[in-house]
């Protein structure tokens, strides 16, 4: 026994109590025999302390797991009360027959769900003044006021979590044993009318409701409820900050035919799961979800979560299911405008953000004012709405949506980040990298800039620039070349008033070197140059009075660009809405290329029924081998531009 446990005279009752629990309950302090562990060598030993009168010795080696009925090898005497009485051993015989049901404790080696805890498992203690309202048998949807709760004194112990009218009274008003408990779930503070609560929810489908003033007492309480009801296989979630803790049917992938009980916990806006086979190696990224779907009718439900995995989750009963359900879809939802907490794809890049862009794309590249149009301002508010809410279940249909619509909605979401696009860095763009003659210098400047930024944001501005790259690769159809991009998006990225073109050189800039400071290699380059052949070859041919360039032409006699190509050769800066400059080895929109086809996020409808794969690009193209509008020489003034950018 360590000197710090052991009892002195002037322990108080509570130590007192606590000591003698964890002696008599958890079987705490005790010595084992040295054969502990060793089955066969203790019930040899054990056949052999019934002949005698050492009765201690019997009961070391009992406690210590001898088997009570084994057998002794001998068909006159079989088992050891037999051999006791055959040996005239009355006690040894009486000893034996009490405990013939004993529970004693032994190794375990069996798989974990077929454990059997015959050891006396580590019991909680705990007790204090808790608040607590009435159980109820429906979620709690509305405030519960401080008037509702009533003091009363808990007691958890031995499995049982215990109150009493106060600390002084002997009978308990009620229990609820650890064993029934399906889940704890703690909510955010002044959800009711304590600042700290949290909820318990029992097989017998009771919801209770329990308050504390002290953040540290609720926390207290939280973490021994959790630990004497949560199974040593699953003692691991405790190590999380969760907000829900508990247990679940599930299917997975490698066991779809029946349902197992599996343990979870949610933190944040990750999803910590145990099975009988084992943890996860890694917990599910609630936003980065492919597929957060419910399906079944009400009464069996299933909720259904796709990452690079899928997993079915059922509820033990409709309530508990409802809780869960709410709290994940929550959880996986895009509740605030920081750009690290969007819904993301498997590349980072923000669903919202990869929804307008394929849109766009798709419906709008060869659109007359791209980007600088604005949309119907209550569309484009109730549409941003419903991407901010939950951007991976809104589908995006032709015809149901203007590309100006999805194209203000894109802006007005930029233009919103609480912090920007390039955060603490936006004045080291604007005033230093843009400023720097040398255009090597510049763009290396640029690459050290983009690296220190958070990784959404990276993912976010590689897309952006990728599609505006795109987007001025089509300025002969659409009027917005480099410069015109550069004057919308320099007071969208940057979140400036206009009164200068610092913004948009910075974005003019980061066009014309997207190759080199996004550091886009030559596989992808070359990916994204035969995707967007169809297009490039339906653009010169309806629109473009002199013959097109053979396919043979097109890939054989532009090289692929390269950073060093890129950095060596410079486009100069734009100085007015003129084209841009075409990057090294490159003509200008006849090998152009649409970067956002090879950074797609995984969209769940595309893997519920086979079909062929296309790219934006070459959706955009069979578009405009139907309808291709024909070329004008005229640009959007500046002023226009800018104003379109405000709004």
């Amino acid at each position: 026994m360590p000197p710090s446990e052991a009892l002195q005279h002037h322990s108080s009752c509570s130590a007192l109590r606590s000591h003698l629990e964890a002696k008599y309950l958890e079987g705490k302090y005790r010595h084992y025999h040295p054969l502990f562990g060793n089955q066969k060598e203790l019930d040899k030993v054990l056949c052999a302390s019934v002949t005698t009168t050492d009765l201690a010795e019997t009961q070391a080696l009992l406690g210590c797991g001898a088997g009570v009925n084994c057998f002794t090898g001998g068909p006159e005497a079989p088992t050891p009360v037999a051999l006791a009485e055959q040996e005239g051993q009355t006690l040894q015989m009486e000893f034996l027959q009490n405990n013939r049901t004993t529970e004693v404790p032994r190794l375990d080696l069996m798989k974990p769900l077929e454990k059997h805890y015959s050891v006396v498992l580590p019991t909680v203690s705990h007790s204090d003044f808790l608040y607590k309202t009435t159980s109820t048998a429906k979620l709690l949807q509305e405030r519960c006021g401080q008037e509702e709760f009533s003091r009363c004194w808990y007691v958890l112990s031995d499995g049982v979590l215990s109150y009493y009218e106060n600390e002084r009274a002997v009978t308990p008003n009620g229990e609820i044993w650890a064993s029934k408990i399906v889940y704890l779930a703690v909510s955010p503070p002044d959800t009711h009318g304590f600042e700290h609560t949290f909820e318990v929810y029992t097989e017998g489908e009771r919801l209770y409701l329990f308050g504390q003033e002290s953040a540290d007492l609720a926390r207290e309480w939280v973490k021994c409820i959790a630990k004497a009801f949560v199974p040593p296989l699953a003692e691991d979630l405790l190590a999380w900050d969760f907000e829900w803790l508990g247990r679940l049917p599930y299917k997975a992938c490698l066991s779809l035919q029946r349902a197992q009980e599996g343990w979870f916990s949610l933190t944040g806006s990750e999803l910590h799961a145990i099975f009988p086979e084992g943890p996860c190696k890694e917990p599910l990224q609630l936003r980065k979800l492919q597929e957060l779907s419910v399906q079944g009718d009400s009464k069996n439900q299933v909720l259904v979560l796709v990452e690079r995995r899928t997993l079915y989750i059922q509820g033990e009963q409709r309530l508990d299911f409802a809780g869960w359900l709410g709290s994940i879809q929550k959880a996986g939802a895009s509740l605030v405008d920081t750009l690290s907490e969007q819904q993301l794809g498997d590349s980072d890049i923000p669903v919202i953000v990869y929804r307008c862009v394929d849109y766009i794309t798709q419906c709008g590249l060869t659109s007359e004012g791209i980007s600088r149009k604005s949309g119907q301002t209550s569309k484009t508010q109730q549409l941003l709405e419903s991407l901010r809410q939950d951007a991976r279940s809104v589908r995006l249909k032709e015809g149901e949506q203007h590309v100006d619509n999805l194209s203000s909605a894109l802006k007005r979401f930029l233009r919103d980040l609480p912090d920007g696009l390039f955060t603490g860095a936006q004045r080291l763009f604007r005033l230093e990298a843009s400023e720097i003659e040398d255009e090597e210098e510049k763009v290396s400047r640029y690459r050290g800039l983009l690296v220190h930024l958070p990784t959404v944001n990276q993912a976010t501005v590689k897309a952006l620039i990728s599609h505006l790259y795109c987007d001025q690769c089509f300025s002969d159809m659409n009027q917005m070349n480099t410069h015109n991009l550069a004057i919308v998006f320099g007071l969208t990225l940057f979140q400036t008033d206009g009164q200068d073109y610092k913004a948009g050189h910075v974005v003019e800039d980061l066009i014309n070197h997207y190759v080199v400071v996004l550091s886009v290699d030559e596989e992808e380059l070359r990916k994204q140059r035969e995707e967007s052949l169809p297009l490039q070859r339906c653009v010169s041919s309806s629109c473009v009075s002199s013959p097109p360039p053979s396919d043979e032409q097109q890939f054989c006699e532009q090289p692929i660009p390269t950073r060093g190509a890129a950095a060596a050769h410079p486009s100069p800066r734009s100085s007015s809405p003129a084209q841009p400059a075409p990057v090294q080895g490159t003509q200008p929109h006849t090998a152009c290329t649409c970067p956002m086809s090879s950074s797609r996020v995984s969209d769940p409808s595309e893997e519920k029924q086979p079909r062929v794969q296309h790219t934006p690009v070459q959706k955009a193209a069979t578009r405009a081998a139907h309808s291709c509008p024909k070329s004008s020489s005229r640009t959007s003034s500046p002023s226009s531009i800018r104003r379109a950018a405000a709004t």
